[in-house]
């Protein structure tokens, strides 16, 4: 049943620093409630995480070029305008609620700003809940390096700790003793290997008293991109091995890596995914008629990043398109 047209539609923002698998979740949520629209935030100028959606034929849409705490905050709210404009069209397909997911490396408090305090669309939105992920191996130093991750831990409604098979007793011991600081009275999911009772986390809610974001602008965070393009498919091997070199000469500063590329030893695309430092096998995409052949690969780093261009482009320049590099 469609809802009420005069009834609030539901939000959930879903938060958590990068690699801490807010797409793997929301996979999850999407095959219990598929009638959701989805608006995807991407740091960096090349979107990837779209591509990444299991459904696609759902209302997808992506902000990308920064994060919602800062370059693009300011377009969040004429997109929630227009889709709850279409929403109100008899001709256009109903949906139960939105998820906005959030760029791993921005704060929730503009989101929330933005849909707590402008009352247009405070009259035609309810936050349901923000959900966090927190990938347990990762999380101290996350935790201690980066206030955007303590930010998305002590808005959160909800935690959803991920990646507790690759996790030992100690870091689950010492992330619970941070969190009781954080964020002591917030309800903790565990998803082992990415599974998660999908009911019990859309059931969540925001609390009746939640407070207001100061609603001032946040500091620079200092994070940068670089998006590489590449026009034919590489041997895993050697982009593994390009990948791993980066990831331990840059190790404390390349915090994460994600694209879609094309392998020379495989006729489907792939998921290539690394965050603080690790490298995860690579994963198969199914293939699609939009699908333009190009390998995508973005690298985010915290403070400049010509350095790490330069690597890029003498590694690979020999297949990568003209234009090949973009920086963020």
């Amino acid at each position: 049943m469609p809802l009420n047209p005069n009834t609030p539609l539901p939000v959930i923002v879903l938060t958590g620093f990068l690699g801490s698998g807010k797409t793997t979740l929301l996979n999850r949520l999407l095959s219990q409630a598929p009638r959701t629209a989805v608006l995807i935030n991407e740091f960096g100028a090349t979107p990837v995480d779209q591509v990444l959606i299991g459904r696609q034929d759902i209302p997808l849409m992506t902000l990308s070029g920064g994060c919602l705490c800062c370059q693009v905050r300011g377009a969040l709210a004429p997109v929630l305008r227009n889709l709850r404009l279409a929403w109100e069209n008899p001709n256009s397909p109903r949906f139960d609620r939105i998820v906005i997911e959030a760029s791993g490396v921005a704060s929730p408090e503009p989101i929330l700003d933005t849909l707590l305090r402008d009352r247009w669309l405070a009259s035609r939105y309810h936050l349901q809940a923000v959900i966090a992920t927190v990938s347990v191996p990762a999380a101290e130093e996350q935790l201690d390096r980066f206030p955007e991750a303590r930010a998305q831990v002590a808005w959160a409604d909800v935690l959803v700790l991920t990646h507790t098979d690759r996790a030992s007793k100690n870091h689950m011991t010492h992330l619970a003793a941070r969190l009781d600081e954080l964020a002591p009275a917030t309800p903790r999911f565990v998803a082992v290997r990415g599974a998660v009772d999908p009911e019990t986390v859309l059931a969540a809610v925001a609390p009746d008293n939640r407070r207001l974001p100061p609603g001032q602008d946040l500091p620079d965070h200092g994070f940068r991109s670089v998006s590489l393009y590449l026009s034919a498919p590489l041997p895993w091997p050697r982009l593994q091995t390009v990948l791993e070199d980066l990831l331990t000469r840059h190790r404390s500063r390349l915090v994460r890596v994600k694209g879609v590329v094309r392998l020379s030893d495989r006729t489907e695309p792939v998921i290539v995914q690394a965050a603080m430092g690790r490298l995860y096998p690579p994963v198969a995409l199914p293939e699609r008629a939009s699908d333009d052949r190009l390998g995508r690969l973005v690298f985010i780093a915290v403070g400049a990043v010509h350095e790490l261009a330069e690597e890029l482009m003498a590694a690979v320049g020999g297949i990568a398109v003209p234009d090949a590099i973009r920086l963020h």
